[in-house]
């Protein structure tokens, strides 16, 4: 069982206003681990809400045992992988630092695969929060390239389109909540070229070679939009040193969290 609130609590580094992700690098995301036993898979959560305050997120099991608690996870904010065994489990997430009576604001089950990894985030704006699993496919890519995909979670626009300063697509017309297929591009330093609604932007990012990232558009507290990369696998196929190196249950030797955005506090239903 995974059950640590205080070193999680120690752990965690909430996103500032500031924090805007533009120029961020893939190598400062976790590294994800890729190999799980028959028997287990691999789960991260992430708060993608921009008008939604810190919450705490708790996933049991259907006969309510807690394998895993995050606490006062704030906008942008994507924890580490946690092995958990295969199964169905219940995600809910409550205003931060509420009683243990507190009924969930939102709450969904989502299924843990074996030998597979699962993103599950809370997205959209407060009054119509959502929670949405995506599969992770951690497959590695062909030789001296990356594989990325979008995950389109911005609020203020619809769709985007997103290709490199040398006109190479990465997603096009991506709708609201949607997310594409991985694609691979050559490693290297990139700049990416961001278009939606009102909003345009570009990130500086860096693709290492046998990587697999997930690019997060979100919005930023001007109302503009960021793409914010976060790597899916870094190295795929080698597990971390020690087990989950920075996986949940209080085993991360560094920050539990991997900040993403933009916003920070939201103001939305949590208040």
């Amino acid at each position: 069982m995974i059950h640590n609130r205080s070193s999680m609590r120690r752990a965690l580094r909430t996103a500032t206003a500031s924090a805007v992700i533009v120029g961020l690098s893939f190598a400062l995301a976790p590294v994800a681990a890729s190999a799980a036993d028959a028997g287990t898979g691999w789960l991260r959560l992430g708060h993608l809400s921009p008008d939604t305050k810190s919450v705490d997120v708790e996933v049991t099991t259907p006969d309510g045992a807690t394998v895993l608690e995050l606490n006062g996870v704030s906008y942008g904010e994507v924890s580490p992988y946690s092995e958990l065994q295969v199964g169905t489990y219940t995600v809910s997430m409550v205003p931060a630092e509420s009683s243990a009576a507190t009924a969930p604001v939102i709450s969904a089950e989502i299924e843990v695969p074996a030998t597979s990894a699962t993103t599950v985030v809370a997205y959209g704006p407060s009054t119509d929060l959502e929670v949405k699993a995506v599969d992770d496919d951690l497959a590695a890519p062909t030789a001296g390239l990356g594989r990325v995909r979008l995950f389109q979670a911005s609020t203020i626009t619809d769709s985007v389109d997103v290709e490199t300063s040398t006109g190479l697509p990465i997603a096009k017309d991506a709708a609201a909540g949607t997310v594409t297929d991985y694609a691979e591009i050559p490693a290297g330093s990139w700049t990416l070229e961001l278009t939606g609604g009102k909003g345009d932007a570009t990130s500086d990012v860096d693709v290492a070679a046998g990587s697999v990232s997930t690019l997060f558009v979100l919005d930023t507290a001007d109302g503009g939009l960021t793409i914010l990369p976060i790597v899916d696998s870094a190295a795929v196929g080698d597990s971390p040193l020690g087990g989950v190196q920075t996986g949940g249950g209080g085993t991360a030797p560094r920050d539990f969290f991997s900040t993403i955005g933009g916003r920070g506090e939201g103001t939305g239903a949590f208040e």
